[in-house]
């Protein structure tokens, strides 16, 4: 018997260029080209690259026009859908992946009414998703027919966590990033790879229970919104649902767990992240469950400047990432970590391991995933026309929608006139942000410029040219690993095994 077509031609080609945007990632030139092909002489050129603008209330007319006809082609296939004749396997795929597509776009102002609720602190976590019903009905109406695989791979709960599941990857990244350069969609498109991986449908078949087994590794210079990106990745998490309750297993917005490892002593590190058991050290007055223990399996902690954690906790940490166990502090007892690690650092870390800093076994569990955050200088640099809407947006946030366009024009020409496009601005993100409030308090801006040291030189390097004497290199370690502990000379006279009187001593030395 032979193989029966449900596509024309014409609809074949309409639905592999749907599959391929669908499963593409939306950051990139790609997905514009797939809705290129989608749409043929239909395709509306103005404000065709929505995914390098800022957010739109309004779709843009190719996202409406492709949402329009997937429903229309799908509605057409089903009904002529055979009930005895064998569909071909690839047209069979190609008509689920057309269904999950079209659903997705159904059920958007649905899934974003949810995460609008649970922003507002209506929290998704044992709420009732009314509408799940809805979505199952028509999962079963539009993919129960013969020969369509997906409900045989998929539940359909698990369908709708996977639709939800991007459907807040899409807000948060799209929303919580600023700027349309080169470089910030090149950061978007790192963070949604960085939760699904490339390949959306492996993903949804394979992946999507594996995902905290990759340890997320940010790096940038200081002010570059490394704490954006690991947000954004962690409120993207697959959160399971319970279709008996109808409800989602736990709450995105309470998923994400930071820590900055630079801001506290290595033994309130070590409580923070792994507990402690009452008595285990002075002042621990009670028992304690770490972030590491408190985490769900949908949530992530966050290790911020990890480049500056002690030795000592670098090998704890490693044992999480190797075999995602851990003790309280004064316990024995073995305790599982089911969440996800993400970790940030302004840090060389190749070179802190070359200086004997960092050790490189844990560097090489930290980096199985990878995002760099560019500087701003690197994203002007690209695009100069990006700073306007980064100061408008500065402006908004310190004066609110309603007076940002009054405000912005005089700041921005203040910027232009005084600092000019050259400006390096090595404070990044963070100095504009401060050069905005500035302005609008005082009508001026002084560049301090750049204040932090120079980033960590290698100290192989240091030896090798042979130039200090002796008192010169103990001194300059000294002062290294005094930056490094915060400036705390008990803390850097405990790392250095010296009396506190010797590390004054030497931190006066020059």
């Amino acid at each position: 018997m032979p193989e029966y077509r449900p596509f024309t031609a014409e609809q074949r080609e309409f639905a592999r260029a749907v599959q391929s945007l669908s499963f593409g990632n939306p950051f990139t030139a790609e997905r514009i080209e797939w809705e290129r092909r989608a749409l043929g002489r239909d395709f509306v050129a103005s404000g065709s690259e929505w995914n390098r603008l800022a957010p739109s209330p309004q779709p843009h007319p190719n996202l409406v026009l492709i949402e329009q006809r997937t429903a229309q082609l799908i509605e057409t296939v089903a009904a002529r859908w055979p009930r005895e004749a064998r569909v071909a396997a690839d047209d069979a795929r190609l008509y689920a992946n057309l269904v999950l597509f079209g659903l997705y776009l159904r059920f958007s102002a649905r899934f974003d009414e949810v995460i609008r609720a649970s922003l507002e602190g209506n929290g998704a976590a044992g709420r009732r998703i009314g509408f799940y019903a809805d979505f199952q009905r028509e999962c079963e109406r539009l993919l129960g027919l013969a020969g369509v695989p997906t409900l045989a791979e998929n539940p359909v709960a698990h369908l709708f966590a996977c639709l939800f599941q991007i459907r807040r990857a899409f807000h948060h990244i799209h929303r919580s990033l600023v700027g349309g350069s080169p470089a910030s969609v090149r950061l978007r498109a790192a963070i949604w790879e960085s939760v699904f991986t490339r390949d959306l449908e492996l993903y949804r078949r394979v992946f999507w229970a594996r995902m905290h087994d990759f340890t997320t590794l940010i790096t940038g210079p200081s002010g570059t919104g490394k704490e954006l990106v690991a947000r954004a990745i962690s409120l993207a998490r697959y959160i399971p649902f319970d279709p008996k309750l109808s409800a989602f297993a736990s709450d995105f917005v309470e998923s994400f767990y930071p820590l900055n490892l630079s801001a506290l002593s290595p033994t309130l590190v070590e409580s923070e992240l792994f507990g402690h058991r009452k008595g285990a050290f002075t002042g621990a007055l009670a028992d304690h469950a770490g972030w590491l223990e408190t985490c769900p399996a949908e949530g992530t902690v966050f290790l911020d400047e990890i480049g500056e954690v002690a030795p000592a906790l670098q090998v704890k940490l490693l044992r999480v990432l190797q075999v995602r166990t851990f003790q309280r502090l004064g316990e024995t007892k073995v305790r599982q970590f089911r969440g996800k690690i993400i970790a940030a650092t302004n840090r060389d870390l190749t070179a802190a391991i070359r200086a004997g800093e960092f050790r490189e076994d844990f560097y090489y569990r930290l980096c199985s995933d990878q995002i760099r955050t560019p500087s701003l200088h690197e994203q002007l640099q690209e695009a100069p026309e990006e700073l306007a809407p980064l100061v408008r947006f500065l402006v908004a946030r310190q004066v609110g929608e309603a007076h940002a366009d009054e405000v912005t024009p005089a700041i921005a020409a203040w910027i232009e006139r005084h600092l000019g496009p050259g400006y390096a601005w090595p404070g990044n993100t963070r100095e504009l942000e401060q050069c905005v409030r500035n302005l609008i308090l005082r009508g001026t801006y002084a560049p301090a410029g750049p204040l932090a040291q120079p980033a960590s030189e290698d100290w192989n390097a240091i030896i090798a040219r042979g130039r200090l004497t002796a008192e010169e290199l103990l001194a300059r370690y000294t002062r290294h690993v005094h930056a490094q502990a915060g400036g705390n000379i008990e803390e850097t006279a405990r790392r250095l095994d010296l009396d506190r009187r010797t590390v004054k001593a030497r931190l006066g030395a020059r």
